[in-house]
């Protein structure tokens, strides 16, 4: 009963507006933060102990796995000598596990013969809040690099940063791991990363805050664009969101955390952590926004334009920001938060401004896997602007309703009801 009473509220609430009503319009919040949620079809893998038993990671193949509390584990990568290859995995802890301030997730990629391609790690921070952290790794093809050229067999290592650290509790953690493949240009471009970009930090995005419940997860991700976009949010829970940015288009965002009337005293600092990641879910920057129970506010750093040649930039800041596609804002609120202040919810602000027109980007000799993981497409800006995923068939055809008169979507309503009533009586 349930199922038929969700099918037609469905096309129901359609007509409550004139006009379409975004899906993803704010509800009411949970009592208790959601957890993590993995990627529909993910592919569960066992890490292997010897990168000799090492799982394969197929691009464009999504990956759910999990990480013992000490040790490493590995995974394969079969790949050409030519196209870019990138990992990314998403470590989760369990919300009642507990973390040191520089514990997190570390990951490696090798070739056959040992030589390392790449390292990167992901903290959780001062505030010691367990939260879903992702860290990449990459085998790319460099003209400043003579190594991890040669098509054969890549290894991906995953290990915690300080699983013995004070506080950390040795609990499991899943994984989810995602393998994408950026193909060679078809044509030599430039191989040092743009000297001059404005860098000045601009002004907060102004107006009206719209309402848009955020995901909880990579894959679930809210779609929002350029503007000003409020969720609540409560102590322990992470909120994803995805922004699409075009080659040459320039990314700035700052997030409020706004007051309590709760009375109590104290502060926690970095209690509301935003993080941006890039479309292989390479971490770009974060701010951390300290609170006392009073409304404050944090700015992600001035970040350069997107652009391919960046990735022969020096810094992580500016390397990440190398294709275009959609990006992700992913927030987090300190589980401190609740011993000063209770359990919430906490009004949460994002003021998103994308600057600069779309430009052409590099010619790509071949496709990349996932297929379009690199561009922004007319579906993903349309789905930025309405607040639903792309893809999201059900629920682009409950906006579509939206457009018809009430008295066609109540007629079409009552024909979902009968059609419902009747499978209930056959079954």
């Amino acid at each position: 009963m349930a199922v038929r009473l969700g099918a037609l509220a469905v096309v129901l609430g359609a007509t409550t507006a004139a006009g379409p009503v975004p899906a993803a319009a704010a509800g009411p919040a949970s009592a208790t933060p959601s957890p993590y949620a993995f990627a529909d079809g993910a592919q569960s893998i066992e890490g292997a102990r010897s990168t000799g038993n090492a799982a394969l990671l197929k691009p464009g193949g999504t990956y759910k796995s999990s990480l013992p509390s000490s040790g490493k584990v590995s995974y394969r990568l079969d790949l050409d000598a030519v196209s870019n290859a990138y990992v990314s995995v998403t470590a989760v802890p369990s919300p009642d596990s507990t973390v040191s301030v520089i514990d997190g997730v570390k990951v490696t990629v090798q070739d056959a013969e040992g030589n390392t391609c790449s390292v990167d790690n992901t903290s959780f921070g001062i505030a010691r809040s367990p939260h879903p952290v992702a860290a990449w790794g990459m085998r790319e093809i460099s003209p400043s690099r003579a190594l991890c050229r040669k098509a054969g067999a890549y290894y991906v290592s995953v290990e915690r940063v300080d699983p013995d650290g004070e506080g950390s509790s040795p609990d499991a953690w899943d994984l989810e791991l995602v393998a994408m493949t950026e193909p060679r240009t078809a044509k030599t471009g430039p191989t040092s990363a743009p000297e001059v970009w404005n860098s000045a930090t601009p002004q907060p995005l102004q107006g009206e805050a719209e309402r848009r419940k955020g995901g909880a997860g990579f894959t679930g991700a809210t779609p929002i664009d350029q503007g000003v976009w409020q969720d609540d949010i409560r102590p322990g829970q992470t909120l994803f969101y995805t922004v699409p940015v075009d080659w040459g288009q320039q990314i700035s965002v700052t997030a409020e955390l706004g007051s309590t009337d709760s009375g109590s005293t104290g502060y926690t600092p970095d209690a509301l952590d935003l993080t941006l990641y890039n479309p292989a879910r390479a971490d770009v920057a974060d701010v951390g926004v300290g609170y006392n129970g009073g409304q404050n506010s944090g700015s992600l750093p001035p970040l350069p334009p997107v652009d391919h040649a960046n990735r022969y930039a020096a810094t992580a800041q500016v390397s990440t920001l190398r294709f275009a596609g959609s990006h992700y804002l992913v927030a987090h609120l300190s589980e401190g938060v609740a011993g000063t202040y209770g359990d919430g919810p906490f009004p949460m602000t994002l003021r998103v401004r994308v600057s600069g027109q779309p430009q052409s980007g590099p010619e790509y000799a071949g496709e990349s896997e996932p297929t379009g993981v690199f561009e922004v497409s007319d579906q993903d800006r349309e789905a930025a602007a309405e607040g639903v995923a792309a893809g999201d068939e059900t629920a682009m055809r409950a906006l579509a309703v939206g457009g018809i008169g009430t008295g066609s979507a109540l007629l079409v309503g009552l024909g979902v009801w009968t059609v419902l009533a009747r499978r209930g009586t056959a079954a």
